[in-house]
């Protein structure tokens, strides 16, 4: 009887299972949120040193167009314009396109072509930014120098580019938000007589709205923080662009191009610790509104 009560008192197997892995997930979740608190702490800290070290006024900052670190001077509004002109654009230009692939895929192709087309698109949302740059600068920055002038380099070679980064990953997105629609939502218009486009447009659409606008803003985010390919392709000017085809740069370029090149702790290197603190703030505001997207899905 003694023997039996111990045995009931003592935990079974299963139950230290269940504590052990709830022990290594709190501690997955508290390691990988101390590294995010870390880096937003350290990119905070390095962003303000340029206002708070140096002087420099934030309006300032972010509503000159002056952008020379060698005479002291730190206007980042040509870089902020161009980043999200580069990014509007291309987001305007993917999202109809996407969706129409999407829904050829889903609603009007025959099954199997997605088992096709699948691998190819997860191919092309995997291939490096580099080679979409090496490719605009190859093959679209000179078609666009012959048929517009001048050097090819700018806004529109870049959004072009960025365009075909991001056209395979919100593709595919949508396709699942496509999938994702019940098919009793189908056959019940079908059942109230309504063709297939108007099924499509009143029914598939509107139920997949929120994934359709989350790829949207995914792609967004992922073009606006895009380096490489733009830095290849945009010309890298700090000056407000007055034209698609004039030379420009983004925030991420400017930083490529420029932290290399200056010492540690020096206001230049602050300015462009500075930058990278626009993008993070960016960057949060994305996933932001992806989860309010989301949300606002989900109800």
């Amino acid at each position: 009887m003694d023997d039996l009560k111990k045995q009931l008192s003592q935990p079974s197997i299963e139950s230290k299972q269940e504590w052990v892995g709830k022990l290594i997930s709190y501690l997955a979740i508290i390691l990988i949120g101390g590294l995010v608190g870390t880096i937003l702490i350290f990119l905070t800290l390095k962003g303000i040193a340029l206002f708070k070290d140096n002087g420099v006024s934030i309006w300032h900052f972010l509503t000159s167009t002056d952008w020379q670190p060698s005479h002291h001077h730190y206007g980042a509004l040509p870089m902020i314009i161009t980043s999200f002109s580069v990014t509007v654009f291309s987001g305007i230009i993917a999202l109809p396109l996407a969706l129409v692939v999407a829904i050829a895929i889903t609603e009007m192709l025959p099954k199997k072509t997605y088992q096709y087309l699948q691998p190819l698109i997860e191919l092309l949302v995997g291939i490096p930014s580099v080679v979409y740059g090496y490719l605009g600068l190859t093959v679209i920055v000179p078609n666009l120098r012959q048929v517009f002038g001048g050097t090819g380099f700018g806004i529109l070679a870049a959004t072009s580019v960025l365009f075909l980064m991001i056209l395979p990953t919100m593709t595919s997105m949508i396709i699942d938000s496509l999938q994702a629609v019940p098919q009793k939502y189908r056959q019940a218009s079908a059942g109230l007589g309504a063709t297939r486009w108007q099924t499509i447009s009143r029914v598939i659409i509107p139920s997949a709205k929120s994934g359709i606008l989350t790829a949207m803003v995914f792609g967004m985010a992922r073009t606006f923080g895009e380096a490489l390919a733009a830095q290849m392709v945009i010309g890298n000017t700090t000056i407000v662009p007055k034209s698609l085809m004039e030379s420009s740069a983004t925030l991420t370029s400017v930083l490529t191009t420029g932290i290399g090149n200056t010492v540690m702790g020096t206001a230049s290197n602050n300015a462009l610790w500075s930058l990278a603190l626009i993008l993070l703030v960016m960057s949060l505001t994305f996933n932001l509104l992806m989860r309010l997207v989301s949300k606002k899905g989900a109800r």
